[in-house]
């Protein structure tokens, strides 16, 4: 490093230039000219490498940079003449492994001389304690090493030692991935160019230009301010709170114009979507870390911001912590006996069959537990509201939201008003994913709030690290199950818990649960079953809904659970998921007799198609002649159900609008998050109607418009909203019908026209409620209206000594009915197996022990960049496949069911680190939890350098 200063120019080494954290040698007066990096001389080699928790784009775990000069010696081996070892991320500066630079020197590059001397004394080099900044020490540690094996190979290969054998040439070959590519494989009707058939999303391009509207981007009169939360800095405490201390201090900082709290709120300080369990402000106790306890107003977001992350450490807020440990973990939680079980009656449970006596009948049985974590909803618009007052008591609301209707009760209930001075307003949302299905309501509360009490608009838009701080995640679950089974493979019976982590309250964490309880079978017939859900209480932000709703984690212990038994009685996996696969007239566990099931014949297409036999045979081989690379491969099914699991959700509104120069507004009660919705819903009226797609314009959803509408999740919106809208249309054709037939001759609009001047309504309300439908746990009754099926069908190649792993190719079959518009459905199928391959594998929440969030922005959460879509990435709607339950035109939700299919990357994962124990020794089953990170993989492959460090700590 060449520095300069008025006072003349120095040169510092590398292993001199940082010298603490942060810290580097330049003098204040010093300024960077130049750096200055050396060619390298005859037989010195040089590699640079680094691990990072994603592929691409990302900072590393550990990063090595490692060099060494060679001599040609006698017998043609060459010795170690000088070596550079340096290292980051396993201390606060870079590192040097000067033990093991001064050990190597003099010594033959040679396995004998080199390796196990490197492994020794790297370890001693480079020592992490247990509990080291950024957690995972036994990966980091394992890192080290690896990566000195690595330029081993690599020396030794361009010295032409012989050192390298064939089987090891893989782990010095250069990370090379394709571009991906894709095939997408659908069925259309000829003729047919309404429905079922590939409409263009109606607001892409204004997406991809920008200039479609979102909440932040709607223009405000001068008098908005801004809003920011003040929040709580511990997870579970009494707090004391000088209010008007408190607002003095506020009011100090520039921009400010006033301070909200729980003493401000005209109504009732509750916002529990469900159950009110949980406060607005905070008032006698926090319990968790962002906890609201006001909100600041200032003349823009940053003042506001800036004054309320300076106000959480004021002195007028007085915390009392004492005899309370935060509980974070279910393991936390079920030791310290922390329920819910009092709020949830009658329990959820499900106990089917005999499961006692199966169990002891059956030829084989075993038990297991896994557990499955958080996964962050990471939509690119964070959660934002903006509150209007308006003359009297009117308030109206444009929020990011999927429940536009809750959102309006529970202002209401806040403000102490009548829901019909409430309009809330939701023109689209940068995604969803079902985090801002109730997380979003409490934020527009508190604008409401806000702008209640200055008489003036209030806007809060969540910065990302406060949105990840208290909107809460996907619900993480523990699962404890015993299994009975034949010597075959059916499977008898299964006993199983599922421990789910609701975080501080209830929010939607029962109807989670339930869907965890409804799906534990996956798409497998079980005839005996009991399965009992738990919801944990714990010091965290409240869990919620996120696409699969429960499902995914369930189906995922399930598929464990297979996979279990299979690497028990020594047979394929495959074997054993098409023996117990559900057919046409099996019954569920929840009593639901099937119809229209197509697994068994998905099966059959989607094994031919994806090549299955061909592909396991080149797995295998590749594995054989290949000892640090390792390929795998899984099927995995799903069966989704298809309804809200409370019956009275499954209803929705429409209102159509024919107007005299022929075109059409419909408005309805669900909300565009770029999934495509009013997309279909155009196509379904223009259908029903009769007319061209680009007659029909959707307008912005609203709560005065279509009143009372359910949320917009559960995979059904398309069928509600859809049926509604027909339903309004069917209203309309039949007051045109005696035009129709009287002016035969007569166009659209000229009809239109004509009924008008009778003074014809040319308005209709629609609406639909989902008939044979109801709650299992409440009534017995059936809780599904019908199932989506999918298969996927994933190959993986990971890397043994660092953990990495991309995959080569992806096959999937989805079954969506006869599709309204195969584009946006296979559209939602990849994104979805792409956010799925995220919750499998990369996605990582990270608490403190002290309930602090760890994970809360890009910087440390990892979701899937492009070069973790698959290299071949081919995806097909099942053909001939009518809905012959009540939907639009036989179509099928389609949002959340194809998210399950992306497990299939880890058990793919799984099944290539089984081909690499099995080298080290290490056969049998083992447990793989989700995620499967690159940490849990290389950890999991069980060679010389993972057992090196086998008493380390493993994770965070």
């Amino acid at each position: 490093f060449h520095l300069a200063s008025t006072e003349g120019a120095r040169d510092v080494a590398a292993r001199e230039f940082f010298v603490d954290y942060r810290k580097t040698a330049m003098k204040p007066s010093e300024v960077l000219t130049h750096i200055s990096v050396p060619m390298c001389r005859e037989h010195e080699y040089m590699m640079g490498i680094k691990q990072s928790r994603r592929r691409d784009d990302d900072i590393a775990i550990v990063t090595a940079a490692l060099r060494v000069q060679l001599e040609p010696s006698e017998g043609g081996v060459f010795r170690v003449v000088e070596a550079g070892l340096g290292y980051g991320g396993v201390d606060k500066t870079p590192t040097f492994a000067k033990l093991t630079e001064a050990a190597l020197v003099g010594k033959e590059w040679t396995r004998a001389d080199i390796v196990d001397i490197a492994r020794t004394k790297l370890a001693e080099d480079i020592n992490l304690k247990p509990d080291a900044p950024g957690g995972m020490v036994k990966y980091r540690q394992t890192l080290v090493t690896s990566f000195f094996y690595k330029f081993f190979l690599h020396v030794c290969a361009k010295i032409g030692s012989g050192e390298v054998a064939a089987e090891e040439q893989s782990a010095i070959e250069d990370a090379h991935r394709p571009l991906s590519h894709g095939r997408q494989s659908f069925q259309t009707k000829e003729g047919e160019k309404a429905v079922n058939f590939p409409v263009r999303h109606a607001a892409g391009e204004m997406q991809v230009t920008g200039e479609a509207l979102y909440t932040d981007d709607v223009p405000v009169t001068p008098n908005t301010l801004y809003g920011a939360f003040l929040k709580s800095t511990h997870a579970s405490a009494k707090i004391s709170i000088d209010f008007e201390a408190l607002r003095e201090e506020a009011l100090a900082f520039p921009g400010v114009v006033e301070l909200v709290t729980a003493q401000d709120i005209p109504g009732e300080n509750q916002v529990g979507p469900v159950f009110q369990d949980e406060e607005l402000f905070a008032e006698k106790e926090v319990v968790y870390v962002g906890q609201p306890i006001a909100v600041v107003l200032a003349s823009s977001h940053d003042h506001a911001q800036f004054a309320a992350n300076k106000l959480e450490r004021s002195s007028a807020l007085t915390y009392d912590t004492e005899g309370r440990e935060p509980i974070i973990t279910i393991e936390q939680a079920i030791a310290h006996g922390s329920f819910f079980s009092d709020k949830i009656k009658p329990p959820r449970t499900i106990d089917t069959g005999e499961v006692d006596a199966a169990m002891e009948g059956s030829e084989h049985t075993l038990s297991g537990e896994v557990h499955i974590d958080a996964q962050e909803h990471f939509y690119l618009e964070t959660n934002v509201t903006l509150a209007a007052p308006g003359e009297g008591q009117e308030m109206e609301i444009l929020s990011s939201s999927q429940n536009p209707s809750r959102t309006q009760y529970v202002v209401a209930k806040t403000l102490g008003v009548d829901a019909n001075r409430v309009v809330v307003r939701v023109k689209r949302m940068g995604g969803g994913f079902g985090g801002k299905e109730t997380r979003s309501i409490f934020i527009s509360a508190a604008s409401a709030v806000a702008a209640t009490k200055v008489n003036a608009p209030v806007r809060i838009t969540l910065d990302r690290n406060v949105d990840m701080l208290i909107s809460g995640t996907r619900h993480p679950f523990l699962y404890r199950y015993k299994a009975g089974f034949s010597a075959a493979g059916k499977i008898d019976a299964l006993d199983i818990t599922l421990y789910g982590n609701a975080g501080f309250s209830l929010d939607l964490s029962v109807g989670v649960l339930e869907r965890g309880v409804y799906h534990v079978q996956n798409a497998y017939h079980i005839p005996h079953v009991r399965a009992v859900g738990v919801l944990c209480k714990t010091n965290r932000a409240s869990n919620t809904a996120f696409r699969g709703f429960g499902g995914p984690q369930a189906m995922f212990a399930c598929e464990t659970m297979v996979d279990q038994i299979a690497q028990f009685l020594k047979k394929p996996t495959p074997e054993i998921q098409r023996l117990n696969l559900y057919k046409d007239g099996a019954v569920t566990h929840y009593k639901m007799t099937l119809k229209d099931c197509y697994l068994p014949r998905m099966w059959a297409e989607i094994m031919e198609s994806a090549e299955y036999a061909q592909r396991r045979a080149s797995v295998d081989k590749f594995n054989a002649t290949h000892k640090w690379k390792k390929r795998g491969l899984a099927v995995i099914p799903t069966m989704y159900g298809m309804s809200f699991t409370v019956k009275f959700l499954n209803q929705a509104g429409a209102l159509v609008h024919l107007f005299t120069d022929g075109s059409v507004a419909v408005s309805h009660g669900g909300a565009e998050m770029g999934q495509g919705l009013h997309t279909k819903m155009m196509q379904v009226a223009a259908k029903a109607l009769g007319i061209p797609v680009e007659w029909v314009h959707i307008t912005e959803t609203a709560t005065d418009k279509v009143a009372n509408a359910s949320p917009t999740a559960a995979s059904v919106s398309s069928d509600l909203n859809g049926l509604a809208i027909v339903d309004a249309c069917e209203q309309l054709n039949k007051r045109l019908a005696p035009y129709k037939e009287k002016y035969p001759e007569k166009g659209w609009r000229d009809l239109l026209m004509a009924a008008y001047l009778d003074r014809v309504n040319l308005s209709a309300n629609g609406f639909y409620a989902t008939p044979d439908v109801a709650s299992f746990f409440l009534s017995g009754g059936k809780p599904f209206n019908y199932f989506c099926y999918g298969i996927g069908v994933t190959e993986v190649e990971i890397d043994c000594l660092t953990g990495d792993y991309f995959i080569p190719r992806a096959d999937i079959l989805m079954d969506v009915g006869e599709s309204l518009n195969p584009a946006i459905d296979i559209g939602q199928i990849e994104g979805a197996f792409v956010q799925g391959t995220g919750l499998f594998t990369l996605e990582q929440v990270v608490y403190f022990r002290n309930g602090r969030l760890f994970t809360r922005g890009p910087g440390s959460y990892k979701i899937p960049t492009a070069n973790d879509v698959p290299v071949d990435f081919r995806v097909s709607l099942l053909a001939d496949a009518r809905n012959h339950r009540p939907t639009p035109y036989s179509s099928k939700g389609v949002g959340e069911p194809p998210l399950f299919l992306a497990s299939s990357v880890l058990f793919a994962i799984k099944d290539a680190i089984r081909g690499a124990r099995s080298d080290n020794g290490l056969d049998g089953d083992f447990r793989l939890d989700s995620p499967a990170t690159c940490e849990r993989i290389r950890n999991a492959c069980g060679d010389m350098f993972v057992e090196q460090f086998k008493d380390k700590h493993t994770e965070w």
